[in-house]
């Protein structure tokens, strides 16, 4: 099992997409938090970049975002929580699971500390976009993770919350469960071999791991 990590694991994207809306307003290229969760959420450091600078109509300076660097991690790390019942949910799994995120390591590990999560992964169960050529929505971070830890495509399950992170699992030929209970909406998530569900404290049941017989991909 492939656990995405911002807005799956840890609560970071309600906190991220404000200062995201400060910091687009800094550069002079305004978004609406509404435009952040639809165009950035989930999205790898290239393709925001990309859009940043399509809106601007301009090239970013290299490096840019170090100015506003302390502006996330102040947040974080004063407000930052885990996403309400994962704790629970993986506690009850039964099967490996690992971390693949658009996110870079040193964020990750940070993140996972902050929330009091990082103990249920360890080093060699941490993926990020930085180890591959190109991040999500391409495949190339899932089959990196499933490759590196011998486990084929097929037998994969991959637990996202944005577009661009199912676009990546269903991609990589992975079955998706789709967590609607953050920012994005159930539609959005929904598609082939997905199942779309928006309480974590679920997860083990809609795998089967509980009593309760597993659900049915939505389409």
């Amino acid at each position: 099992m492939i656990f995405d990590c911002d807005g799956v694991l840890v609560d970071s994207e309600r906190i991220c997409v404000k200062i995201d809306v400060r910091v687009m307003a800094e550069l002079g290229c305004d978004f609406t938090e509404e435009e952040v969760v639809s165009t950035f959420v989930g999205s790898s450091f290239a393709v925001r970049n990309a859009l940043i600078e399509e809106r601007l109509g301009r090239a970013l300076a290299p490096e840019w975002y170090k100015a506003y660097d302390h502006l996330y991690e102040e947040a974080l790390a004063t407000d930052l929580l885990a996403i309400d019942g994962v704790a629970d949910a993986l506690e009850a799994l039964d099967l490996p699971f690992c971390l693949a995120s658009n996110g870079g390591h040193a964020n990750i590990r940070r993140n996972l500390t902050t929330t009091g999560l990082r103990h249920h992964f360890a080093e060699d169960r941490i993926f990020s976009a930085a180890d591959v050529a190109v991040g999500k929505p391409a495949p190339d971070l899932f089959l990196h993770a499933a490759r590196s830890l011998g486990v084929a495509p097929a037998r994969c399950v991959v637990v996202e919350d944005s577009p661009y992170g199912v676009t990546a699992a269903r991609a990589a030929g992975m079955a998706a469960f789709g967590y609607a209970g953050g920012l994005t909406a159930a539609h959005r998530l929904a598609g082939p071999g997905t199942v779309v569900f928006e309480d974590m404290r679920e997860l083990p049941r809609l795998l089967g791991v509980g009593r309760s017989r597993a659900v049915r991909p939505v389409s």
